[in-house]
């Protein structure tokens, strides 16, 4: 049988995974994440949860054909099918940060300190970051994974306090020390710069206050790249 491989930012959430636990995996697919778990004994259960019957067939699909064993898998909305004694890790992943952050702001028990939350937006991040920081979560570690060209960041979260600047919430809370930070932080730039350019050609008021908006993420970008740089000298 052909072995199971994680992409680069499954095998990074995988790594962050606490041993000996049990996981929720929101958003499962093919639940290659909670099948690679079991078949190496990081966790003692699993949860796989699905919105739609499709990809929650593949998802038995995958566990059928690895022989993983001690998966629940359910269909259902977000974290709606899981209870909170079930899981100690809660893995969201695949989605974009707004959806992300959705799905969290149904279940505010995942806010009270009891779970740890690996979160992996697919875009918005700072829209993820922002939620977490105004809704009483503090990201306590933040990493870069390059995946097929593209770099996604991965966050571990959980109930706590935490302030974050204009830079940090669009460059990242805490990926000063990532080797790929430099290169997030100027692909941001770019994309900001492209959209700065295309709303100078408007003269409508509300198209110049975005871009002022997006000009200072652009200047807070920016500082964040030259402490990037700073930290990698020293």
């Amino acid at each position: 049988m052909k072995r199971l491989e994680l992409t680069p930012r499954l095998r990074l959430l995988a790594e962050w995974v606490p041993p000996g636990g049990r996981i929720a995996d929101v958003g499962t697919d093919h639940a290659y994440l909670p099948v690679w778990l079991r078949l190496h004994g990081r966790v003692v259960s699993a949860i796989a949860c699905d919105l739609r019957k499709g990809p929650l067939e593949r998802a038995r699909e995958t566990g059928r054909l690895y022989g993983a064993d001690c998966i629940d898998y359910r269909l259902g909305n977000g974290l709606s099918v899981v209870s909170p004694e079930e899981a100690d890790t809660i893995v969201i992943a695949g989605m974009g940060g707004e959806n992300i952050a959705a799905i969290l702001e149904r279940a505010p028990w995942t806010a009270e300190g009891a779970h740890t939350l690996l979160l992996q937006p697919q875009s918005r991040a700072e829209a993820l970051r922002r939620f977490l920081m105004d809704h009483g979560y503090a990201i306590r570690r933040e990493a870069l994974a390059l995946d097929r060209g593209t770099i996604y960041p991965v966050m571990e979260a959980g109930g706590g306090e935490m302030s974050l600047t204009l830079g940090q919430l669009h460059g990242g809370a805490a990926l000063v020390h990532d080797p790929l930070g430099e290169r997030y932080i100027i692909e941001k730039i770019i994309r900001l710069q492209a959209a700065v350019a295309g709303l100078n050609r408007s003269s409508a008021e509300a198209d110049q206050k975005h871009g002022d908006e997006l000009r200072e993420i652009i200047t807070a970008l920016l500082s964040m790249r030259e402490e990037w740089r700073n930290a990698q000298s020293r």
